[in-house]
């Protein structure tokens, strides 16, 4: 097996293994932590991502340009881009500690409705965040190096073992009577960790070099031409979903902005299931750019890509949708059951551009990102503004809607670039990846309704119905969803006798 399906088979791993422990892992965390500390701590979670965007899109960056250097064996033009990029991250680590030492100072006017004790753990949780990011997005650059060299394995591995030991030491920190503080500070200890082990593998075994040949400054403006709209998409990405916990933060209370928070955050594992099918194509779309791939043989990868995705995706979908409800009220209480709503118009707001994904990537590799980010930018704001006016009326169902409104229209306006801009013939991207799998989908919905009607209305309920659903989308989708290719692809991975 090729690196590039390892890598994706341990992305999906993490994921899965990310979404489940999760899923186990919040309830508890939020008993422990009470709903308004639970609140606090993604609250000032949300405000330190924003500051994370300061990255400029650098991760990015390397990942194509070390992909470029590769096809082009430019071994000293690697070495010197490396230097390069570390020089800024330096800068960048500076500047985030500047900014977070400024915004630490004026958090009790950021937010003027927490009452002295939450401010105290909110300030203290800020200034260990501010530390960790500083560390952690420069750290993050060896990842991107490997990904550039398409070893996906090590960082996925790598990862699957941090969390799983992150799992562990955050149950035994809160039984032993650990609070948000406690989770901030463990997090940053592991990061250094993870950090420390990534530097050794690119150094000692990938025996990459980091040498500064010459100080470049057409190539500082190259990074940067590029960069600049990695990172504007970034924000864009930040502000679209934490912007309506920072608002809640400030026109309401902390329970509101946890339940909005519980809601955005199932939403994001949705888009997880398919970004990990994406993070590991850039190289792949970096390569057929530099070899003047055809408009047909991009097509033809996006929509490989697009019905493997939207194979996942719509599982997920379509399970959540039916038996959603019933899995946040057993799963985190009646307090959280407009998380349900939350989430469930993130993933429809979701499914499309995720299926796109590799357009994205081919956006990186063409440095056109330029156009996107300016347009979700300008629309995300747009709706933002839209959903913060609604929350008075709305609620925090509001709010999302009025956010994902943007997201929606832009996706309109990208699909007509692709198509006259970037020369993607996107009528038969639609055409061919829903081609058998959204009518087999609509017939797996009925069936799924039908079995919501099993009495009952706890776990064990809950998990029949799920296995139930699974079996028959499974069923239904490689007997009538699936082309060859794709029912190859999905028996390889299971045993004979499981096969349908």
């Amino acid at each position: 097996m090729s690196q590039l399906k390892k890598g994706a088979v341990l992305s999906y791993l993490n994921i899965v293994l990310t979404n489940i422990i999760g899923l186990v892992l919040t309830p508890f965390i939020i008993k422990s932590l009470g709903d308004s500390e639970y609140g606090l701590y993604t609250l000032i979670g949300s405000l330190v991502a924003y500051i994370s965007i300061l990255d400029f899109g650098l991760n990015n960056t390397i990942v194509r340009f070390v992909a470029r250097y590769k096809a082009q064996k430019d071994t000293k033009g690697e070495e010197n881009f490396l230097a390069s990029s570390f020089f800024i991250y330096g800068i960048i680590s500076t500047i985030i500690v500047l900014a977070g030492i400024v915004m630490y100072f004026n958090l009790d006017h950021i937010f003027s409705k927490l009452s002295p004790e939450e401010m105290e753990k909110a300030k203290v949780m800020f200034a260990i965040l501010i530390f960790n990011l500083a560390i952690t997005l420069p750290g993050g650059a060896f990842s991107a190096i490997c990904s550039g060299y398409e070893k996906f394995v090590f960082p996925r591995a790598l990862n699957i073992v941090k969390y799983l030991f992150r799992t562990l030491a955050i149950v035994a920190l809160l039984f032993l009577g650990g609070k948000s503080v406690g989770i901030v500070l463990l997090d940053t200890a592991i990061n250094i960790l993870v950090i420390l082990i990534n530097i050794y593998y690119v150094i000692v075994v990938l025996k990459v070099k980091i040498y500064l040949h010459s100080l470049d400054w057409s190539l500082f403006k190259e990074i940067f031409r590029y960069s600049i709209w990695i990172f504007v998409f970034a924000m864009v990405g930040q502000f679209q979903w934490t912007s309506g916990q920072i608002i809640l933060g400030v026109l309401s209370s902390t329970t509101s902005v946890a339940i909005y928070g519980v809601g955005v955050m199932l939403g994001t594992y949705y888009g997880a299931f398919s970004t990990s099918i994406s993070s590991v194509f850039l190289p792949r779309a970096t390569k057929m750019t530099v070899q003047e791939a055809t408009s047909e043989e991009l097509t033809d990868m996006m929509i490989r890509i697009g019905r493997y995705s939207l194979l996942i995706l719509l599982m997920i979908l379509g399970g959540f949708f039916i038996y959603g409800k019933q899995f946040i009220l057993l799963w985190v209480g009646k307090t959280y059951d407009k998380s349900w709503i939350i989430a469930l118009i993130i993933m429809l707001a979701y499914t499309l551009p995720l299926t796109q994904s590799f357009a994205n990537s081919i956006l990186e590799a063409k440095s056109k990102f330029s156009y996107k980010a300016k347009c979700y930018i300008s629309l995300l704001f747009l709706g933002t503004v839209i959903g913060a006016f609604s929350v008075k009326y709305y609620g925090v169902v509001g709010l999302i809607s009025g956010t994902t409104l943007g997201w929606v229209i832009s996706q309109v306006i990208m699909n007509i670039y692709y198509h006259k801009v970037i020369g993607l013939q996107i009528p038969r991207f639609f055409k061919d990846t829903a081609n058998k799998i959204v009518p087999t989908f609509i017939v797996v919905l009925g069936i799924g309704f039908l079995i919501n009607f099993i009495p009952g209305d706890g776990w064990i309920n809950l998990l029949i119905k799920i296995s139930c659903y699974s079996v028959v989308f499974i069923f239904l989708m490689t007997k009538f969803g699936m082309n060859e290719t794709e029912k190859s692809t999905f028996n390889g991975f299971i045993p004979s006798f499981l096969r349908f």
